[in-house]
């Protein structure tokens, strides 16, 4: 038995979180094929990409563009007994949702179902959005169970309407914050949905016991390092950091590195020259893993502020401030969405209000000018986060859901049975 990881986008270096969840499965013994959405747009990938052994199916992006792949499929899968029942599910869909990507998505969806080799017995979607659209529309035509993983804008910018049936046709659902769990528990039927943190990975990022300097802010050949690790795009509110950065007094001492690519890249660098402050700081884009744990390393303070964006989209738990703690960096941070599970305001890091900027850059001050606390605060973290948001802590949840080859073989037996 293999099962499908069907995936909006593979390989990224923004989802990181997801490979690393890849290559433990392969080390349990699943068998996977990734499928994914889009061709990869990173000219860089991580050393986990590398270790992954899945062959990756490549769906049509576009229609337009392969419409012969895509005619073939049709053509194939119109045949099947389950073809009717997919149709409908699909127009229904479609009629609360008329966009050229519903009708993409059933598009990919009959080349999926066309193309699968005959030893997938499960599909998986990562994101309940898109890919879980794919992913149920192929599991209808192919009389498969599928399963997803729930993240973060997939939940949130997603009609209740349909979460609320995708939730009720898939096998099971697991998310990686309490946030999130309970907010989706309350849509689905009972046990559907289970909280399973996506943890990190201690082998890529070892608690290795850094030793800082004891920089106040208070001599300019020894600022303090700001480090930031953020796509730019609204959620993250990297304009609020800017602005509470501009807000620190003239004398303190201090140096931003951001790392992360997005949309807003220019404007937010026109930003912080509004600001005054675009000397200060260091635009390092996207980063492999390895070049971005010696971020980690080199920081004496990492700060991150996210908010809910207007289109209601926001973080679950940002993996960069658990790698963070696995560094032993002291966090600041907002209290949005998940991330007072993970930072215990005043114990193993410091939260602040949504978009609060005064509040902020008075959290930034008070560490940059306390080493001690600082320390103080990083060793906690990265105590708090060795016993309960690892890998290791949380990773055999997940691979239990997933069944056995016999197991697997036989639901599907039973499944062509009902449908013929």
């Amino acid at each position: 038995m293999r099962v499908a990881f069907v995936l909006k986008g593979y390989p990224r270096l923004s989802e990181a979180f997801i490979a690393q969840e890849i290559a433990a499965l392969e080390r349990h013994g699943l068998e996977l094929l990734i499928v994914s959405l889009r061709r990869p747009t990173d000219d860089r990938v991580h050393p986990v990409h590398r270790e992954i052994r899945a062959a990756i199916h490549y769906l049509p992006e576009y229609l337009w563009r392969e419409p012969l792949r895509v005619l073939r499929a049709w053509w194939a899968v119109r045949k099947f007994p389950t073809y009717g029942k997919a149709r409908a599910q699909w127009l229904r869909d479609l009629r609360r949702d008329p966009t050229p990507n519903r009708i993409r998505r059933f598009g990919q969806a009959l080349v999926l179902a066309a193309e699968l080799p005959a030893d997938i017995l499960r599909l998986h979607a990562h994101f309940l959005h898109t890919p879980a659209s794919v992913t149920r529309y192929c599991a209808t035509l192919r009389a498969l169970p599928w399963s997803g993983s729930a993240h973060a804008k997939d939940i949130w910018t997603t009609p209740e309407w349909e979460k609320r049936e995708k939730l009720a046709d898939c096998e099971w659902l697991v998310t990686c914050t309490r946030a999130n769990r309970d907010h989706l528990a309350a849509l689905a039927p009972p046990g559907r949905v289970e909280l399973v943190y996506h943890g990190v990975d201690l082998a890529r990022f070892p608690a290795n016991r850094v030793v800082r300097g004891a920089s106040d802010g208070s001599d300019p050949r020894h600022p303090v390092l700001v480090l930031s690790v953020a796509r730019l795009v609204e959620k993250k509110g990297v304009d609020v950091l800017l602005d509470a950065l501009a807000r620190l007094p003239a004398g303190l001492h201090w140096q931003l590195v951001h790392v992360g690519g997005g949309p807003l890249k220019h404007k937010m660098q026109r930003h912080a020259r509004a600001l005054g402050i675009a000397e200060r700081i260091t635009w390092r884009g996207a980063l492999a893993q390895e070049e971005l744990l010696l971020e980690y390393r080199k920081a004496d303070l990492f700060a991150l502020a996210c908010r809910i964006a207007r289109d209601g989209d926001r973080d679950g738990l940002p993996n960069a401030l658990a790698e963070a703690q696995s560094q032993g960096l002291a966090c600041v941070a907002t209290r949005v969405s998940a991330i007072p599970e993970l930072i215990r305001d005043g114990s193993t890091g410091v939260l602040v209000n949504e978009a609060d900027t005064v509040a902020f850059a008075a959290a930034l001050e008070a560490l940059i000018r306390d080493p001690a606390r600082r320390r103080a605060l990083g060793d906690a973290g990265q105590a708090r986060l060795a016993r309960e948001f690892t890998l290791e802590a949380n990773f055999e949840r997940l691979a239990a859901k997933f069944p056995s080859v016999a197991e697997a073989a036989t639901r599907h037996a039973d499944r062509v049975l009902r449908t013929a």
